[in-house]
């Protein structure tokens, strides 16, 4: 459909609308930079941005990527595909209390689908979707940059021209190989920023194409400005930032379409002149525009805030300090020392860290701290830059500036910290979107030193060893985040004072088996911060190993003191109490773990231990049994039931315990041991020997697989086959107890027979 607007200036307005870009001054025109066809300068800025970001192809799963996609049950292909549009992010019911309430559904669905190609969680087909995304916006950038830098003009038949191809190309390759992006990229969770920005970017050139068709009269399509909101609902459907394009169409609607000068606009509204009925805001349709997109967004919104629920997300001090602070002062002062750290990370992408939480940035709380200094460089650039947009007499500079600050500044105010209250500090993949602006205003300052400069070669070179600096620092980036040791490990120089990063080195060492190079990461992290629970659980756990029960009891004492409900914590000290035989505490440490997280199987798996400790077997069974129908596969707590069983000389019903085990886990080569074992006191020899067997195969050098095989065969009476798998046993395990004292009472009894035959 197209919306006519008619009035007596109409075709004065189309012939000016035509002639807008040769008006206008050409910022190619003095830059000395490389001119491509359009078709060539996209796969130009393509294929350098797969060379920043391609050796992260093969990573592996890193920080959030565990919570987002290994432990998300929303990929699984047991989850109902509804279920995505009531979970967040990280599959966790957005009603729940705990939800961070980002609701990203179309995001976990390019999930799903990975997984489900992948058949698996196999990272590779993860990181290629992500590369690809990114290069794919990266060569949309040229055309979006076209539009920015140089005006929007259509020829006779349609088509859209290029209009500043040297400088639209020199922006798009600042934005593909910028290392900022390296988090969106070569982390797996930066797909929400991707696919976010894929169809903000679609939007935009979507409300463009609504300015196509010029005839008599001044035309657009609202067929296309309908779709421009559509695709603003898909971007915010993959991250919350994607509402923000609506806002920018609507600044681009003003600046370029209707050439509003938005300082004399102010000026006659406060004047209330009558000149504003004759303005650009009703002659060419501006109003009716706005008010769709105002309309269209505030209906997405409220809709996302039906599903989300009126309940802000629950964030921590730790994750946010700033946002903690009592004083308005010092609230304010920090989040624009947060925002100083953001224009700074696009100015100079240095030095970059996964993370920038847990004192990595220490509250400023005074004005005689020196950081005071960087708010003051970031608002007087950004008001030198406002006071150029509003007040230039270069219509051409003012719409340039506008765009760039309108790009830079509107994309990011979901981050900001003003409308609620964000999860973090510092975060390099929200500055994805804003950093479109920041290409606009560095590509715009090259053009105007370029104008000036004599010698522009030099420029040109100086400005391509930035591109080629930002190559090299996203390729040693990317291959950063390929390993989780490599990622913690590159954080350390540029946040020595984050407790999370050394929380993360010393995980990841302990994951490996370096408990001892574990423990002064931990210790590091607990004295870093002091109320860091995590870290003094993840110690506790490490000491209780190490049988260093007393530390480990006072850790986790103190972190159940200052979360009280922390469950794991709760069950952690339950078993440090177990081991030091106060069992009436243990046992309430474990109860006290199940209130405050019900289901809880590994906890209901303890508890059973410690009845069976305490010779209360009944408890102990249902203990077990709580635990499997939480977890159907607690392969040890099946196990414990049975051996119990066993023990108690309940042979039917262990054995029937068994049977229901290995239903649920075919192949788990313990249950066939345990069940092996009931049976053959049970005389059931055929069965036993098979599940034996069966066992043995999943594991041959299982010492005591291949020792109570050989029980069974000399109880049998196959004695040869029992002297076979008695020297397995003792060639695997010399030392295995009751397997010598078997084999030598075997062979007496060969020795015996060979006698009689005699």
């Amino acid at each position: 459909q197209t919306c006519n607007q008619h009035n007596a200036e109409a075709p004065i307005l189309e012939r000016a609308f035509f002639r807008m870009a040769q008006t206008e001054p050409n910022l190619d025109h003095d830059v000395s930079w490389f001119l491509l066809p359009p078709n060539w300068a996209k796969m130009l800025v393509g294929l350098i941005s797969l060379l920043c970001f391609v050796n992260s192809y093969d990573g592996d799963f890193v920080f959030d990527d565990s919570e987002a996609i290994i432990n998300n049950k929303d990929l699984r292909a047991e989850t109902p595909l509804g279920d995505l549009w009531h979970h967040d992010f990280w599959g966790s019911k957005l009603s729940s209390n705990t939800s961070h309430k980002s609701y990203r559904p179309l995001t976990v669905l390019t999930f799903r689908i990975n997984y489900l190609f992948a058949g698996g969680f196999h990272p590779v087909g993860f990181h290629v979707i992500n590369i690809i995304l990114h290069c794919a916006i990266s060569m949309l950038m040229v055309d979006v940059f076209s539009i920015l830098l140089g005006g929007l003009q259509f020829s006779n038949k349609g088509r859209r021209l290029n209009l500043a191809p040297k400088t639209s190309l020199l922006a798009a390759l600042l934005f593909a190989v910028h290392p900022v992006h390296t988090e969106c990229v070569a982390g797996i969770v930066g797909r929400a920023d991707l696919l976010c920005a894929l169809f903000f970017l679609l939007s935009f050139l979507g409300y463009c194409k609504a300015f196509r068709e010029h005839k008599e009269g001044h035309h657009f399509s609202l067929f296309w400005v309908l779709v421009s909101v559509l695709l603003g609902a898909v971007a915010m459907l993959c991250k919350e930032q994607g509402i923000t394009i609506l806002g920018l169409n609507a600044v681009f609607d003003a600046l370029v379409i209707n050439k509003l000068n938005v300082l004399e606009f102010v000026q006659k509204l406060l004047h209330k002149e009558k000149s504003l009925e004759n303005s650009g805001l009703l002659r060419k349709g501006l109003l009716f525009r706005v008010t769709l997109l105002l309309s269209g967004g505030a209906s997405i919104l409220y809709i996302r805030w039906r599903i989300m629920g009126t309940g802000p997300p629950a964030f921590t001090e730790v994750d946010n300090p700033a946002s903690f602070a009592e004083s308005p002062l010092v609230r304010a002062i920090n989040y624009n020392y947060y925002y100083s750290l953001n224009a700074w990370l696009l100015l100079c992408p240095w030095w970059l860290c996964f993370d920038w939480s847990m004192g990595c940035i220490p509250l400023i709380k005074s004005v005689s701290d020196w950081r005071i200094i960087a708010l003051a460089a970031l608002w007087f650039c950004l008001i030198g830059l406002i006071c150029q947009a509003l007040c230039s007499e270069d219509s051409h500079k003012r719409r340039i500036l506008t765009l760039g600050l309108g790009f830079l500044i509107i994309p990011f105010l979901p981050a900001s910290n003003l409308f609620f209250r964000v999860g973090f500090v510092v975060a390099e993949r929200a500055i994805y979107l804003p950093s479109i602006g920041y290409c606009i205003l560095f590509t715009y300052g090259f053009s105007l030193l370029s104008k000036k400069a004599k010698k522009k070669k030099i420029l040109a070179a100086a400005v391509l060893g930035i591109l080629l600096l930002n190559v090299m620092r996203s390729a040693l980036r990317s291959s950063q985040w390929r390993s989780e040791e490599q990622l913690f490990r590159s954080a350390l120089s540029v946040c020595p004072l984050n407790a999370k990063v050394h929380y993360n080195v010393g995980k990841n060492l302990a994951d490996k088996g370096n408990q001892t190079a574990a423990i002064k990461y931990y210790r590091e992290a607990v004295r870093l911060n002091p109320k860091y629970v995590h870290a003094m659980n993840n110690l506790g756990n490490i000491l209780k190993e190490r049988n260093e029960l007393q530390e480990a009891e006072e850790l986790l004492s103190l972190a159940v003191q200052i979360q009280p409900d922390f469950a794991a914590a709760w069950m952690n000290l339950g078993i440090v109490q177990n081991s030091l035989k106060r069992f009436e505490e243990a046992e309430q440490s474990y109860w006290t773990a199940i209130k405050h997280r019900k289901k809880y199987p590994d906890c209901y798996y303890n508890l059973g231990r410690l009845y069976a400790d305490l010779n209360r077997h009944i408890d102990a069974l249902n203990a077990w049994r709580n635990a499997t129908v939480l977890k159907p596969e607690h392969s040890l707590a099946w196990n414990n039931m049975i051996i119990l069983l066993d023990n108690t000389g309940n042979l039917a019903q262990a054995e029937a315990v068994g049977r229901e085990a290995l239903e649920l886990i075919p192949n788990d080569h313990s249950l066939m041991f345990s069940l092996a074992n009931v049976l053959g006191k049970s005389q059931k020899y055929k069965e036993s020997e098979a599940l034996f067997l069966k066992a043995i195969k999943a594991n041959p050098n299982a010492a005591s697989y291949h020792g109570n095989l050989a029980v069974l065969y000399h109880r049998w009476g196959n004695l040869d086959l029992a002297k076979k798998h008695y020297e397995v046993s003792l060639k695997l395990d010399p030392m295995a107890p009751g397997t010598k004292e078997n084999y030598s009472l075997l062979r007496r009894k060969l020795e015996q027979l060979q006698k009689k035959g005699e």
